[in-house]
């Protein structure tokens, strides 16, 4: 046989999209499912009874897009508080930086919506079809009555869920009970329809079919998770000192036999496998398909329990901990090391920097525009006219008076009406006509000159009485040649 003739007979085809098996994941109980499903309904009570809320007359958190308002409980925030958005996302980071670095995949495990949302979905499949081995031999089994009612309950149900978590999405940016009317009259306009089926179709897609394909493909942390591990990070793993090696055995065999008979803790049974919702195999060490649920420590718990031997086959540990195998304390004494100690002050920084803008927000804001289409003019008794348009946006949910003057060259001042009210969570345009002396205009001489708006916030008594606030605003006036 000549050279390519045996490269032929040795080629192997290989295909770059290999069918994906299912993964039927098993029901499992114990402490880390009990917090699990405990942040389940904290994330879900939050989220579909916060739009319900309502405050000072109106709901509690709503992003009004439209008006340009964004209402948070007392605060009133503009497009100008954007900064704001930013702090939030920076903080964020740095808390999925720090959790990491401490405890792996803490957000993916518990809170990701990814996580909730699969959790709920595979409840509802339970439920309807039954546990792992019933729901295999539902799919395997031809298509009857009773499959066909299982099945088509099962849709409803992820259907209904869907389309009421984008309906209560599409409720924190158009007022959820006007929402809710303009459903039940078919009043619905087309964006509000777009975004609640979109929505809804992303959250039944990924969590009725998609599942684990998201967290694996689709999501960048599984990619780089690795980065922020070190050998002090508590993640789950498997024993294999304790475990290996696996094997069964009868469950009258003492656990002081085992070494004597050359077994290991672990019996082989492979449950871990079959509760874990990426169908991984955790024995085989840490991959990047695991989310950090813990549902294999509660099932392998539970095995150890039943044959006797101590938990913790498969636990919460760290590398540094298995290698030299560390108690539980001493691995948690090296928790406050150098990157988690530069997180946990950068977290406190930007949270204390966030409060205290917050405690010192102005509550109304103030822009300056200069009319470019009249730039300067000579009025009544050769005085010099410069005008203005002034935005004042009122932060807050009462009633407010403005007064305004101006400052800046000798003899300047606004002609016309110098006060103003502004209703709640409104922004007025006021034009504004500012004044100067011919004499004042010669010792200025011609360009641009810097003077300064003050725009005040009247307290409700004297002048000077607090919670009387001043905003000054830079801009120029000019004096023609």
């Amino acid at each position: 046989m000549n050279t390519a003739a045996r490269d032929d007979a040795a080629a192997e085809l290989v295909s770059l999209y290999a069918a994906q098996k299912k993964i039927y994941a098993r029901s499992v109980s114990g402490w880390f499912a009990t917090w699990r499903w405990a942040l389940v309904f904290i994330t879900q009570l939050v989220f579909y009874g916060l739009p319900w809320l309502m405050w000072n007359d109106r709901q509690a958190v709503l992003f009004n897009l439209e008006a340009r308002r964004f209402y948070i409980f007392n605060l009133v925030l503009y497009p100008q508080d954007f900064i704001y958005l930013t702090g939030l996302l920076i903080l964020s980071a740095y808390a999925l930086f720090l959790f990491t670095a401490v405890a792996g995949r803490l957000w993916c495990g518990y809170a990701c919506p990814q996580t909730v949302y699969t959790e709920i979905f595979m409840w509802v499949e339970r439920k309807l079809e039954g546990d792992r081995n019933a729901r295999m031999k539902l799919d395997q089994g031809p298509w009857t009555l009773e499959k066909f009612a299982r099945k088509g309950g099962k849709q409803a149900a992820w259907v209904a869920i869907g389309l009421w978590t984008g309906f209560t999405f599409v409720g924190y940016f158009t007022p959820i009970r006007t929402l809710g009317h303009s459903v039940a009259t078919f009043g619905l306009g087309p964006w509000e329809t777009f975004w609640i089926l979109f929505y809804g179709f992303a959250t039944y897609g990924n969590a009725g079919f998609m599942r684990e394909q998201v967290c694996k493909y689709m999501c960048p942390y599984a990619r780089f998770q690795s980065a922020m591990f070190d050998k002090d990070t508590m993640i789950i793993s498997y024993d294999p000192g304790r475990g290996e090696p696996r094997g069964s055995r009868p469950r009258s065999m003492p656990h002081a036999a085992l070494a004597s008979a050359g077994k290991g803790d672990c019996i082989d049974c492979g449950l871990c496998v079959q509760v874990c919702p990426t169908g991984i195999d955790i024995r085989k060490g840490l991959q990047y398909e695991c989310i950090g649920c813990a549902a294999c420590i509660d099932v392998c718990d539970g095995v150890m329990d039943k044959m006797g031997y101590p938990r913790g086959l498969v636990r919460y540990v760290t590398q540094n901990g298995m290698d030299q195998h560390w108690d539980r304390s001493a691995m948690l004494r090296r928790v406050l090391r150098p990157r988690v100690l530069i997180y946990s002050a950068v977290m406190v920084l930007i949270c204390a920097a966030f409060a205290v803008s917050l405690y010192l927000r102005t509550p109304f804001k103030v822009d300056v525009v200069r009319d470019r289409a009249t730039l300067a003019r000579i009025v009544d008794e050769g005085r010099i006219e410069n005008v203005y348009r002034l935005q004042i946006m009122n932060a807050t949910e009462e009633l407010q008076r403005y007064r305004i003057a101006v400052s800046g060259a000798s003899g300047i001042e606004i002609d016309g009406r110098a006060s103003t009210e502004i209703a709640p969570t409104e922004a007025r345009w006021l034009v504004v006509n500012v004044r100067i002396p011919p004499e004042a205009a010669a010792s200025l001489g011609s360009g641009a000159h810097p003077i300064q708006f003050s725009i005040t916030r009247e307290a409700s008594g004297p002048p000077n009485a607090a919670g009387a606030v001043t905003i000054v605003e830079e801009t120029t006036f000019v004096v023609p040649r």
